[in-house]
């Protein structure tokens, strides 16, 4: 997993092609939640993906995500795992890298909070994107 490994590498795939990365990618989903199998649905369906390079700390993302998930409880958004992602994030206390599955017409956006060398998933979220 060379471009999960260098902290400088950004992988993007607006989608189709089925390269390497994401088969790379789709072996990080093990977990049989909600929001994963979605996930991998929509990335095995052809939707775009992107992990960034950098990392940032786990307790900040825990304080992050908690607000989103208080936004979209107040404006009725529909996410999926987004209460179980904030507390697996609030427990990690470690350095956290960031990626992003987007379903092929765009009606969900998952986002995936992988370790530090991007070798495995600590959690995934999901929101229905209200402007599609």
């Amino acid at each position: 997993m060379p471009w999960l490994l260098h902290p400088a590498a950004v992988q993007q795939d607006p989608g189709g092609g089925g390269g390497v990365e994401r088969k790379l990618l789709e072996r990080l989903f093990v977990g049989a939640d909600e929001a994963s199998v979605a996930a991998l649905a929509a990335l095995r369906c052809g939707g775009s993906h992107v992990v960034w390079e950098g990392t940032t700390a786990s307790e900040s993302l825990a304080l992050i995500y908690g607000r989103r998930l208080r936004h979209a409880r107040r404006r009725g958004i529909e996410t999926k795992n987004l209460a179980c992602a904030v507390e697996l994030l609030g427990r990690h206390q470690q350095l956290v890298r960031l990626g992003q599955i987007r379903a092929t017409d765009s009606s969900w956006t998952f986002m995936l909070f992988l370790t530090e060398d991007g070798g495995r998933l600590i959690a995934c979220t999901g929101v229905r994107r209200t402007h599609v």
